[in-house]
């Protein structure tokens, strides 16, 4: 898959681990390079996220706090930081969905009140991670899947316009499978981005999504 596909994705990814930490109050910077936040970020996000081949690796460090505990997504599976004291946490592939016709599958709800996003929060096991300034972005989705009773038994997050980025996946009833086809029947006729682990790339690709390119993510 072409490098642009795999840039894309990549900014996409970023922008919402930012908008993540920004609803941490945590501000962040980022340009031709890289994203990346002065201190560490909240659990399961990285500390910087690069956005081209070929970063180099002792100017992105300077970046963030590189003490024990950092993480770096290395968007391009290009860098090695095990001089400094990183080993891969784990390797992952970008995957890429181009803007055909969805599924026949129900969408999936929009998430829109703090008491809604509570709900999903907790069945998703992210917790206090998730907070309500989310909701006021509007290039974020936060999107769920409901049983008869009204609770939440999966969901996932949509984020930027086109390409949207795919991201934090769950389900307690079924595969996930039917939350990636959900999820495209959400965002019909739009390019879908996102990434999973070598065990979860079969239900993505059942619902249409192609690999793009290997990353990696670091951790001190």
């Amino acid at each position: 898959m072409s490098t642009d596909v795999r840039e894309a994705a990549a900014h996409d990814n970023a922008r919402w681990c930012a908008a993540v930490c920004a609803s941490h109050g945590l501000t962040g910077r980022i340009d031709a390079d890289a994203w990346s936040v002065p201190r560490r970020s909240p659990q399961w996000y990285p500390d910087a996220v690069t956005l081209r081949p070929g970063v180099d690796p002792e100017a992105l460090l300077a970046r963030i706090d590189a003490g024990a505990g950092a993480s770096v997504k290395d968007s391009f599976a290009d860098l090695d930081l095990s001089a400094y004291g990183f080993r891969v946490l784990f390797e992952a592939q970008w995957i890429h969905r181009r803007p055909t016709d969805p599924p026949a599958d129900p969408p999936l709800t929009p998430v829109t009140t703090p008491e809604g996003l509570a709900a999903w929060a907790s069945a998703h096991g992210g917790g206090e991670l998730f907070r309500p300034a989310l909701l006021a972005d509007p290039h974020i989705r936060v999107l769920a899947r409901h049983d008869e009773r009204g609770a939440v038994v999966g969901g996932a997050v949509v984020s930027g316009d086109d390409p949207s980025g795919v991201s934090n996946l769950f389900s307690h009833v079924g595969d996930l499978g039917t939350i990636w086809r959900a999820v495209v029947a959400t965002r019909p006729g739009v390019a879908l981005v996102g990434y999973e682990t070598a065990p979860d790339l079969p239900p993505a690709r059942q619902a249409g999504f192609l690999p793009a390119g290997p990353l990696r993510v670091w951790l001190r």
